[in-house]
């Protein structure tokens, strides 16, 4: 169990400690993992930006993933997704939604500052926790086309099912927590309150300088 997200990232920053002092470029999936990046950034003595991904809504069921979309388009689509009710028209009507949402992000994100390069950079990938991975994936897939010098995806806490959808596509992965008993991300910490898009931008304008 995590009081938060800053003290999940602090336990995270001792588990990533063999990479302060490389200039890791610590990236977070908004908004949730925000703060934790920022924190992350500051103790191994990186960068921190965002990756702007968002998961795809499963039909009546927002807050279960049928899979994730990119701010290029890209998808990752889980097998589950017809299951649960997502025909070809829903999926469609569903990724413009959230294409629409993280175009929106990227033009307020690069009012404050440019998004950094991760070709041939360590690049860290942290979330606040992975239910079915879907989010992940689809960082981790993009940031790969980017040709990344090490790719790790950092977690406090994930159900198994999840580090193993994404494990193919991470050089490390960095978990801290993998119960047994995997309901939701939120079950995991006291405190799980939303982070709003204000403090994202307030974070994003204290982050670590561009340059080292």
């Amino acid at each position: 169990m995590f009081k938060n997200r800053l003290d999940a990232a602090r336990q995270l920053a001792k588990a990533l400690k063999a990479y302060q002092g490389q200039h890791p470029l610590v990236l977070a999936i908004p908004r949730g993992a925000v703060p934790m990046a920022l924190v992350l950034a500051r103790q191994l003595h990186g960068q921190m930006d965002v990756v702007l991904v968002h998961k795809l809504r499963a039909p009546w069921m927002p807050e279960v993933a049928i899979g994730a979309i990119d701010e290029y388009g890209d998808t990752c689509l889980a097998e589950h997704a017809q299951d649960l009710g997502a025909d070809s028209h829903y999926i469609q009507k569903e990724t413009a939604i959230q294409l629409k949402t993280l175009q929106q992000r990227r033009r307020q994100y690069t009012a404050i500052r440019p998004p950094i390069s991760p070709t041939h950079r360590t690049v860290i990938v942290v979330d606040d926790g992975l239910a079915t991975g879907a989010t992940m994936l689809a960082a981790l897939k993009t940031l790969r086309q980017h040709k990344p010098a090490r790719l790790v995806c950092a977690v406090p806490v994930a159900s198994a099912q999840a580090l193993e959808h994404v494990k193919p596509w991470a050089d490390e992965l960095v978990c801290l927590l993998v119960p047994e008993n995997f309901q939701g991300v939120g079950q995991f910490y006291e405190d799980f309150q939303p982070v709003e898009d204000a403090a994202v931008l307030q974070m994003l304008r204290s982050a670590p300088p561009l340059k080292p």
